[in-house]
């Protein structure tokens, strides 16, 4: 079974695609999802990369200790994890609280990170509104009342609004429940005051900003952050929420294959 042993757990992952390849994807699932939740992409991008998905502490089939997690410790265990593994230069792809820990790892550890692909993520966590940081601290009532059922139902509904969407919502909702909720709550307790914004400007990697047109956060957010980033590019997704590397995936790899063919001819 493909875990390593880090300090204090194990880490599950998988690898797919020729070791031969010379380039490896990394990608980083977000907040309650999983390494499988990049199952679009992985069917995209496999024949031509290598590609190393993992699931974070406390997520999928990892160790989920009882403790307080945060951005730097999540960031920590994929570092040991790409260490053990002897990679030394990926493209990293992080959705969400992945594109948080992906922000992280290519400012802590610049010589890792050849490209970065941030999608409907930022660099710092804040509530621009009382009903914003209302609706986030009623996710940890939410979960201590009724554990994950009420939350993957009112989630799935928020993600995927359409009368088509029915099948997607009812995998999430599923998968959704296979979290532990402790788990879920020491992951959630990571994004108050986490904040790189300062440091952008020493990003120096190619950087991918991907945002759905009807994302959490704004567009306008999200151009403000990226100005900061010396050599940074946004693309705009249309018709897609927070799950862009499920509702509209296509979309998201097509923008993600033009983004790295172009990083390889640059460098």
């Amino acid at each position: 079974m493909p875990f390593i042993a880090l300090k204090d757990i194990k880490l599950y992952y998988e690898m797919y695609g020729d070791k031969t390849h010379l380039n490896t994807l990394l990608f980083i699932h977000g907040l309650g999802a999983s390494g499988r939740d990049w199952e679009n992409q992985l069917n995209y991008f496999k024949a031509h990369y290598q590609i190393l998905v993992v699931d974070l502490r406390g997520h999928g089939k990892s160790d989920k200790p009882n403790l307080p997690y945060s951005i730097s410790l999540f960031t920590d265990d994929i570092s040991q994890l790409l260490q053990q593994l002897a990679l030394k230069k990926l493209h990293v792809i992080g959705h969400s609280l992945g594109g948080m820990i992906a922000f992280e790892l290519a400012l802590s550890h610049p010589d890792i990170v050849q490209s970065l692909t941030i999608i409907n993520s930022a660099p710092k966590v804040e509530f621009p509104s009382l009903a914003f940081k209302l609706n986030f601290y009623l996710r940890f009532l939410s979960v201590k009342l009724f554990g994950m059922k009420k939350l993957s139902k009112t989630l799935a509904n928020r993600v995927f609004p359409k009368p088509e969407q029915s099948q997607l919502r009812e995998i999430f909702i599923s998968r959704w429940l296979e979290n532990d909720p402790q788990a879920y709550l020491n992951a959630l307790k990571a994004f108050p005051g986490w904040d790189v914004m300062e440091k952008l400007p020493s990003l120096l990697c190619p950087t991918l900003i991907m945002t759905g047109d009807r994302d959490y956060t704004s567009i306008a957010y999200k151009q403000s952050y990226m100005r900061r980033i010396p050599n940074a590019s946004m693309v705009i997704i249309p018709d897609s929420g927070h799950l862009t590397i499920v509702d509209q995936s296509s979309a998201c790899n097509q923008a993600l294959k033009d983004f790295l063919i172009k990083t390889s001819r640059s460098l």
